[in-house]
């Protein structure tokens, strides 16, 4: 696995328990590996969305629905749907690091044994 992948695990981990102090360490991390060009400032983007949402439990948000709701066939359908997008020739390198975040995240999500 790569390392990314394996940090974004790590990231989860941490938002699953809400230490937010671990989580943002596994954050700094993420954004030093996705670098500060437009891929990863749309990737740093995504990842900060996600600890804010979780953080503020943000109702509305769907990283919280996720979380809350422990849906894997909607998560499945989030994942398929976000690989989509990446295979758009006319998206930026901005929106395709933004969506490997989530791409990401959704691999990670849906490889935690509590939703087996």
């Amino acid at each position: 696995m790569p390392a990314r992948e394996m940090r974004m695990e790590m990231f989860l981990g941490a938002l699953l328990k809400r230490d937010f102090s671990r989580a943002k360490g596994h954050l700094e991390k993420l954004q030093k590996m996705a670098g500060s060009d437009e891929w990863g400032r749309g990737y740093g983007k995504a990842i900060n969305g996600f600890m804010s949402a979780i953080k503020d439990n943000d109702p509305n948000s769907l990283i919280v629905q996720l979380i809350s709701e422990h849906d894997r066939k909607k998560a499945e359908k989030l994942l398929e749907h976000f690989q989509g997008i990446l295979e758009h020739e006319f998206r930026d390198e901005y929106e395709k690091g933004y969506y490997t975040a989530w791409v990401e995240f959704l691999r990670a999500y849906l490889s935690q044994k509590t939703l087996s």
